[in-house]
């Protein structure tokens, strides 16, 4: 990462996104925090010595004003932090559930990397880092919109890697388990058996990324058993699944209009 980086963190007003700005301002980097909360951006911003953009980082309007907004401020944007994520819907998950997840979680990232990519090829640098989840790997149980548009973000984000490394972009996935914010307070009994017994700090989360943005790693794990399960995954699809069913009955032994 460049000295004195300029930095855009969308989602930044909580969780990840203010660990990660906290870790980065403390290497040197500069800051914008984009939110769709404004007291919870102003907020953040004011703690790191940052930039507040407050506002739809998805929409292809609030994409351009945000990318506007941070050049504007910052002169260029180094790396930019694709964050903020929803996580919505359970077994009878609407059709409003996919949209939202599929435009937060998918679209947000495409479109921000289209913003972005123009002025970085001609620079021939620039970092895009987007948040997805060991979902996006593996699958969140009792929600298939998070595990769809999670599993986008990913293969969204190898296409980038394998598309442009050669032109100086680096492209990384960060894909945490349980990690203790309010969207994990929110998963219910499958987050209860699945996540909250090896959640982490968002701060564990900042630490691991700052390591990885070091030696430019495609996948960030804060979580190292993910990768074990990834594999296993891989190996043997019919074994991982059944696994995978039982922690289901679990989770319906817990509530069972699950």
């Amino acid at each position: 990462m460049p000295d004195r980086a300029g930095v855009v963190i969308t989602g930044g007003g909580n969780g990840i996104g203010r660990a990660i700005a906290h870790r980065l301002v403390a290497a040197g980097a500069r800051i914008v925090v984009n939110d769709l909360d404004a007291d919870a951006a102003a907020r953040v911003a004011n703690e790191v010595g940052g930039f507040a953009v407050p506002g739809d980082a998805a929409s292809e309007e609030g994409v351009r004003a945000l990318v506007g907004a941070a050049r504007e401020h910052l002169g260029a944007i180094d790396v930019f932090f694709a964050n903020a994520g929803i996580a919505r819907g359970d077994a009878a998950a609407t059709e409003d559930d996919f949209e939202a997840s599929w435009q937060v979680n998918v679209m947000a990232h495409v479109r921000a990397a289209r913003a972005l990519l123009p002025d970085w090829l001609e620079r021939g640098e620039g970092r895009f880092v987007a948040t997805a989840s060991a979902a996006g790997l593996l699958m969140m149980l009792g929600s298939a919109p998070y595990t769809l548009s999670k599993h986008a973000a990913v293969a969204h984000a190898e296409w980038l890697s394998a598309t442009y490394r050669h032109r100086g972009i680096v492209v990384q996935a960060l894909c945490p388990q349980g990690v203790r914010t309010a969207m994990l307070d929110d998963t219910g009994p499958a987050g209860d058996v699945t996540l909250k017994d090896t959640a982490i700090t968002p701060e564990e989360v900042a630490e691991t990324v700052y390591a990885a943005i070091g030696d430019d790693r495609f996948l960030i794990l804060p979580h190292a058993e993910v990768a074990d399960y990834v594999r296993a995954k891989a190996a043997d699809p019919d074994r991982w699944l059944g696994g995978m069913n039982r922690l289901q009955q679990r989770v319906e032994d817990l509530r069972p209009d699950f």
